[in-house]
């Protein structure tokens, strides 16, 4: 079995999950996303694109209900012994299949579900409430898992940590390669690179890579170019270990940097430095935000600053390695020791073409905040 916990992890993690599920009066749970199945049975797979859904019962039972292509997937990959199949089919209807195996099982009547999930389309919804809500009483439990996924054991911070490492040999595989005439193509290859050669895996979205007027989107797009003689290259990328994020996101320069790009480096490092001051037990999301915006106000940046500033980083799946609690104004998640987080300095100035953003990963402790990678933040030049 290629299990990356031992029993005592996974049992501890099903206890905390029992336990908010009786806070919460739940007599059972319906997983659908991803990342819960992976954090409480270690079951690893990109199936979740098609129906299936984990069954915690109040009593600790678990039963999974698949596709016949990830059978083999949950045995090899989990702690799962009771993996029950839906067969593909033009009459298919996978939720009259859970809906057995909820009766079969002896499901208690209060259901929660993680309707707020990739792994649910609003189609698979409206049959769930239709099929399996005549037979049980469903809330909405979204969330519920994610709260408990923020707070990483220490077996989970040596995975978090090893992604670090990697994020860093990917960020000094894009400065090794950034020179005028330098193809975005090596440099998102070289980062990859760098992260498999190292034991890595598959981000679970896209690293974000763009120059010139590029620079300023925060999101991947197709299409490659070179950079010229005076550029901007924006690079935003993670390493990632046994599906654990470390993200970074920087800036680099070639040739000689605009004013504007020395002014709002300057205001970054200070924004930054601001923001992880704030992650401490105790602070907020909210409080994370508001140390961002009050130094990028100070420098008249407000109108090149986003919304929100970062958020919390783990064990993530396609399409997003986004995690909660995101920082954005008067978020009242309240951080804890044990929490990954990423807090990224973007300013987008549009009307001059500038583009400076500067991120890293840091980690909650009972103190003062760790920073887990992107040592050095100085701007490159080339």
């Amino acid at each position: 079995m290629a299990l990356h916990f031992d029993t005592p992890e996974f049992d501890a993690r099903k206890q905390r999950l029992l336990t908010a599920m009786s806070a919460a009066k739940l007599d059972g749970l319906l997983m659908f996303e991803q990342e819960s199945m992976y954090w409480l049975t270690g079951y690893d797979t990109f199936g979740f694109c098609f129906f299936q859904c984990l069954y915690l019962g109040a009593d600790g039972r678990m039963a999974l209900l698949t596709r016949s292509a990830d059978l083999r997937q949950a045995q090899l990959t989990s702690i799962l012994k009771d993996i029950r199949i839906w067969k593909d089919g033009a009459a298919a209807d996978p939720a009259k299949d859970l809906a057995q195996m909820l009766k079969d099982i002896g499901a208690g009547r209060r259901l929660g579900v993680e309707y707020a999930s990739y792994g649910l389309t609003a189609a698979n919804g409206k049959r769930l409430d239709a099929v399996v809500g005549s037979l049980f009483d469903l809330s909405d439990a979204s969330g519920m898992v994610g709260r408990l996924r923020a707070v990483k054991s220490a077996a989970e911070l040596v995975y978090v940590r090893e992604a670090a490492r990697l994020s860093d040999a990917a960020d000094q595989a894009a400065i090794d390669l950034l020179a005028p005439g330098a193809d975005e193509g090596a440099i998102l290859a070289a980062q990859h690179n760098a992260i498999f050669e190292g034991g890595g895996d598959y981000p679970a979205n896209e690293f974000i890579i763009g120059s010139g007027v590029d620079a300023l989107l925060c999101r991947y797009k197709a299409g490659r170019r070179t950079l010229d003689a005076n550029d901007q290259l924006t690079l935003e990328f993670a390493g990632v270990y046994r599906h654990y994020h470390a993200a970074a996101m920087r800036t680099h320069v070639t040739g000689k940097p605009r004013d504007l790009h020395l002014r709002y480096h300057a205001a970054a490092v200070e924004a930054l430095t601001a923001v992880e001051a704030e992650m401490r037990p105790g602070r907020t999301a909210g409080d994370v935000f508001a140390a961002h915006a009050r130094i990028f106000d100070k420098h008249g940046l407000k109108n090149h600053r986003l919304n929100a500033c970062g958020y919390s980083l783990g064990a993530k799946f396609t399409p997003s390695w986004m995690d909660w609690p995101m920082f954005y104004d008067e978020n009242p998640w309240v951080l804890e020791p044990g929490m990954v987080l990423f807090a990224h300095m973007i300013l987008m100035d549009s009307e001059s073409e500038t583009a400076l953003c500067l991120g890293r990963t840091s980690l909650v402790t009972e103190g003062a905040a760790e920073t887990l990678n992107i040592s050095n933040l100085d701007l490159v030049v080339r």
